[in-house]
């Protein structure tokens, strides 16, 4: 179907699809314009940039980065490869930062993107061509500094920011698409927009969520080209091309063994490589089998929506997400009534990445949600990042509820004035553009945080040399990847993680894992004066790799209720051991005498409720010590209520001649934000104050009192 109108109609504002022909010889797209609109939101994304790592994902993506690795399902290959060779840019002398860049450029070329689509739908709506390119920065500025858009793009914690950029690639391909003349050069548009989509996918699904709005403006405008056998023949090559990173280089690398190396997913059509891209891992239930009723999953997506505007600001939030809402939607009429082709594809991206990704990713209620129901099953941590593609097209819908309103007013003073007099005095409108700027200024920055990066720096060197640290989950594990495979802090520590000892990759990992040799010279000086072993040359198991793949995923507890390892007697406290449990004594055992163990304290109360080792560990700061034998009270270890046995002169070191307590303690003016992971911020609080009892207990108060101040000024930022 195609419009009748006239190009004229166009020009004048009214509605209807001018003649592509004249459209495109006419005016054509403003690229320096989108250009400068990417370097501005650039500017803003480069002052709030990261420092370093941060939690949950990043560290485990800037290591991959970095070393070519596999991160968790689906693999990510395009991530990884595009990020590493982002990485050799000699753009910072931190690795961390320059991946963290890599996030900013393509989120913000994403905006530049989204002005040149963002222009083109204006022109029905506003014909003045300055207005409608402030309408169309007003908007893009909006969508750009949106909570979670913003605050995911100052640090590559995902891979979204590849998504965004695709998303609004294939946007403004299929717009150049609609635009031009029927032919083998349209067609070959067409070619191209599937070998974008199919290679996005190879970053993540959420990059082919644009394929509804292209489905709309192929059938609006040309739905025969599918047909021809030269177009058809095209798209099935590029397709596989795009696809091949999946089943081509994530096997190859794999069978490389990178060091990290999730999944696993070795050869060609494996079932690890189909279990991989299909996120087995997570388990996640059929569609039909809802995780929390739509009407809260909806609700949920409402919240998270809630947060864009200006999350600084409190109760005027609200306000904000309300204006903000009536501009956008105010937009889609408007864009409806000028342009009904770009009206109904616009509708269908915007359904696809709110409702249908709702639908589609079958959340269980969120994290905050609900704050008065404790009961309800949870996410384990806030998800609205998977919905920023939404939030950065909603400020496309903005710049048109901007063009709109400042028609209205030029309109309005019809006969009066100059016309370029009328649209400036319609302009002061796009002042509401800054207000996601300044209301989310302060904690959708990262410039000043670098816990992620100081914890993993702290915790990797409570730990003696050679030694093997037993973490809980992301959190506590990825950042020290990431300490240890880009900026090479105490690599000669093995990392065995409880949640992943669940997985045989883990398991195969750890076995294969050959130590690296312990650097006095970069280990904190509390190492540099120790005696050092020698260099353990065999693997952490001594089970072979068919023994641990052997091991099964549940088995009941022995009846006895323990076993003993030399000196040290577990006890289980629960009748059934899993894979992570038999892991855990595995290494106990192969190890006890040979390499030092630890459980890190932000593994709770594992070691001791599940295996009944409290009388074997001794705490060194925020990690605790295996020892061989029960523990006897001395002049250096004492007894604690909070801590359990402590090691003090051990703890003294690391509390104030190693850890970094500043950074956990210095003042965040709205809190830590990011609840779900404050619960390693919360280690130092715990740890500190609990080693400031055991310190003016013992004699020393002035320690105490320091100790106790930490504890209390960390404590400040989790409330």
């Amino acid at each position: 179907m195609t419009s009748t109108d006239s190009p004229s109609s166009w020009a004048s504002g009214t509605t209807g699809t001018a003649d592509p022909a004249t459209l495109l010889g006419a005016e054509p797209p403003p690229y320096r314009w989108a250009l400068a609109a990417f370097a501005v939101v650039l500017i803003v994304y480069l002052l709030t940039l990261s420092p370093t790592t941060a939690f949950w994902d990043t560290s485990e993506y800037i290591a991959a980065a970095r070393v070519l690795g596999i991160p968790h399902p689906p693999g990510n290959p395009l991530f990884t490869i595009t990020a590493h060779a982002f990485g050799l840019l000699p753009l910072s002398g931190n690795y961390a930062v320059r991946i963290n860049l890599f996030a900013a450029v393509t989120s913000a070329a994403g905006a530049g993107l989204w002005f040149l689509v963002t222009e083109r739908w204006l022109r029905g709506i506003v014909p003045a061509r300055w207005p409608r390119y402030s309408a169309a920065f007003g908007g893009v500025l909006v969508g750009a500094t949106s909570w979670s858009v913003w605050n995911q793009s100052t640090v590559n914690e995902k891979v979204y920011t590849i998504s965004l950029f695709s998303i609004a690639l294939v946007m403004w391909l299929v717009v150049r698409w609609g635009d031009d003349v029927p032919g083998p050069h349209r067609d070959r548009w067409l070619i191209l927009i599937a070998y974008v989509l199919a290679l996005t996918s190879t970053n993540h699904l959420m990059g082919v969520l644009a394929g509804p709005a292209l489905a709309v403006y192929v059938l609006w405008t040309d739905w025969r080209v599918v047909t021809r056998p030269w177009v058809l023949g095209g798209i099935l090559v590029a397709v596989l091309v795009g696809v091949s990173l999946n089943y081509l280089w994530l096997p190859l690398r794999a069978g490389q063994y990178p060091p990290i190396n999730e999944g696993e997913p070795v050869g060609f059509f494996s079932q690890a490589l189909k279990d991989v891209l299909n996120r087995v891992q997570y388990g996640k239930p059929a569609l039909d089998q809802r995780q929390a009723p739509f009407g809260a999953q909806l609700a949920n997506f409402w919240q998270y929506y809630s947060w864009q505007f200006a999350r600084d600001w409190g109760a005027f939030a609200s306000v904000a997400t309300g204006l903000f809402t009536l501009l956008g939607l105010t937009g889609l009429w408007a864009l409806w009534k000028a342009d009904r082709r770009a009206g109904v594809a616009a509708l269908a991206l915007l359904g696809t990445l709110s409702l249908g990704l709702v639908y589609y990713m079958n959340f269980k209620y969120g994290y905050s949600q609900y704050p008065g129901e404790p009961s309800l099953a949870r996410e384990v941590r806030e998800r609205d990042y998977f919905f920023i593609g939404s939030f950065a097209v909603f400020g496309s819908f903005v710049a048109l509820g901007f063009g709109g309103l400042m028609r209205a007013i030029a309109d309005g003073f019809r006969g009066r004035g100059t016309e370029a007099g009328r649209w400036a005095a319609a302009s002061p409108v796009l002042a509401l553009a800054l207000v996601p700027l300044l209301g989310n200024r302060v904690t959708a920055s990262r410039a000043h945080e670098t816990l992620a990066r100081d914890f993993a720096y702290d915790i990797l060197q409570s730990v003696e040399p050679y030694g093997i640290l037993i973490t809980a989950g992301d959190n506590d594990t990825f950042p020290l990847w990431y300490a240890q495979e880009v900026e090479g802090i105490r690599p000669d520590v093995t990392l065995a993680n409880l949640s992943l000892m669940n997985t045989r990759w883990h398991l195969r990992q750890l076995r294969r894992r050959e130590t690296p040799r312990f650097n006095a010279d970069e280990a904190a000086a509390l190492w540099r004066t120790v005696k050092v072993p020698p260099r353990p040359t065999a693997p952490v198991f001594a089970l072979s790799l068919h023994e641990l793949d052997s091991l099964p995923e549940a088995m009941q507890a022995p009846a006895q209720g323990g076993l003993a390892f030399g000196g040290v007697q577990v006890r289980f406290g629960q009748d059934v051991l899993l894979l992570q449990d038999l892991a855990t004594m595995f290494l106990i055992r192969d190890n006890m005498g040979k390499r030092p163990i630890y459980f890190s304290w932000s593994d709770g109360g594992y070691p001791d409720q599940t295996l009944g080792l409290s009388p074997y560990l001794v705490s060194h700061g925020m990690v605790r010590k295996l020892m061989p034998a029960p523990v006897v009270a001395s002049d250096s270890v004492v007894n604690s209520p909070g801590l359990g046995w402590l090691n003090l002169p051990r703890t003294r070191a690391l509390l104030f001649d190693t850890y970094h307590w500043r950074t956990a303690a210095r003042d965040r003016p709205r809190g830590w934000v990011d609840d779900p992971s404050g619960s390693i911020l919360q280690l130092y609080a715990v740890v500190y104050s609990g080693a400031a009892r055991v310190f003016d207990t013992t004699g020393s108060k002035a320690l105490g009192a320091r100790a106790d101040s930490v504890a209390r000024e960390v404590s400040q930022n989790l409330k």
